[in-house]
């Protein structure tokens, strides 16, 4: 009896071994899937950052491509001139950077990008689980954020009426408040990666 009891234990053993063999070889080789949220991440943000990157660049290129000699390239320059006098309201006030060309925006709207380059860079180095990134508050940070933006079109409407005249660090200044309040709010939810349960 204990003979044949220690060739059942032996043949259970073994095939639990081979069931276990069996189930790490179907692991290996059966493809695992990723979820449509996962699969869209990197591409949602990748596009993202191939805006932000032709918003940084593209009023500061304008003038020396507006200025070059070569073709196309003053064509390039028209086209970005032309998204300029369409998202800003005072485009002939750039700063001159290749004579008679100036950039294709206002001082305003670049600190604007600055503020949004500047809080990309911040969720770069330190990620999503920050006290200040103002998405995670709900309607009281859309509110905060709101708020901070303001800080755009109260300088436009200062110099406007006259309370201050042309001043371009003034106007890069507001602009970076209102660049860093929209980006603490919109960029965790642009870059931040999904939660996956299991």
């Amino acid at each position: 009896m204990s003979i044949v009891a220690e060739c059942s234990a032996k043949n259970l053993q073994a095939s639990g071994l081979e069931h276990n063999d069996n189930h790490k070889l179907m692991q290996r080789t059966l493809p695992i899937k990723q979820s449509p949220a996962r699969r869209n991440f990197p591409q949602r943000s990748i596009i993202t950052d191939i805006v932000l990157a032709g918003l940084v660049s593209g009023p500061l290129v304008a003038p020396f491509l507006a200025a070059s000699s070569l073709p196309l390239l003053p064509n390039i320059a028209s086209i970005i001139y032309w998204m300029g006098l369409h998202v800003c309201p005072q485009p002939q006030m750039g700063i001159v950077l290749a004579p008679p060309f100036a950039m294709a925006v206002c001082m305003r709207c670049y600190g604007t990008v600055l503020g949004l380059l500047a809080t990309r860079l911040l969720f770069a180095a330190r990620g999503a689980e920050q006290v200040y990134w103002l998405n995670q508050y709900g309607r009281r940070g859309a509110l905060i954020t709101g708020l901070l933006i303001l800080a755009y079109p109260a300088e436009l409407a200062a110099q406007t009426y006259g309370l201050w005249g042309l001043n371009h660090g003034l106007m890069t200044f507001f602009g970076l408040v209102s660049g860093i309040a929209l980006g603490l709010f919109i960029i965790p939810t642009l870059h931040a990666q999904p939660t996956h349960q299991g």
